[in-house]
């Protein structure tokens, strides 16, 4: 069978929910992260809004090489497979280390500044299973989740902020004017 480096969008969306499962992850998980962060502007927002958004999120393709790459280095760091000393490094999860979180804001800022002003808020309070695969990988066992832990921050930063793009956009439509709204743009 020949090898495949290109992927649509249903089949990269079930490839990180299975990748997402294996390192003990739901869907459901990141979209409570999602509605807890946007439910404090909105009442509108419900939960199905946010699993909808998260899955569309995990059917991007640069969500999915991120988190591709991601869970894979920590699943090489807990099989001992990446040398020393950047085993340790990855390993300990240092604050120093940054490269993580490089990947947090990039998926995030797919939804532009307040995409990684989310993410920020998520890396810094460490919500739910954000918290639970931080505190997971810093328990002393094997466990490795240097950059699933920012990765899912990061999707819920980009689903809070999507919910809240559909949110605004549906009350603009709401507006009288809406289809009339000509603006003078001079080429």
């Amino acid at each position: 069978m020949k090898k495949r480096a290109l992927f649509n969008r249903d089949e990269m969306l079930d490839m990180n929910i299975k990748t997402l499962r294996e390192r003990g992850v739901t869907v459901e998980e990141i979209a409570e992260i999602a509605h807890m962060q946007q439910s404090k502007w909105s009442s509108e927002i419900s939960m199905r809004d946010c699993i909808d958004s998260v899955e569309k999120i995990l059917s991007l393709r640069d969500t999915f090489h991120i988190l591709q790459l991601g869970a894979e280095i920590d699943r090489l760091t807990e099989e001992g497979l990446i040398r020393e000393p950047i085993r340790e490094i990855l390993h300990a999860d240092l604050g120093m280390f940054g490269i993580d979180e490089l990947f947090g804001l990039e998926l995030a800022g797919l939804y532009g500044t307040i995409g990684k002003t989310n993410f920020g808020d998520i890396d810094v309070n460490k919500p739910l299973v954000v918290a639970k695969l931080n505190q997971a990988g810093k328990a002393g066992t094997e466990q490795c989740h240097t950059f699933l832990d920012d990765i899912v921050g990061a999707i819920a930063a980009a689903a809070s902020t999507r919910v809240a793009q559909i949110i605004n956009e549906n009350e603009a439509r709401k507006d009288p004017n809406y289809h009339t709204i000509q603006l003078d743009i001079d080429m």
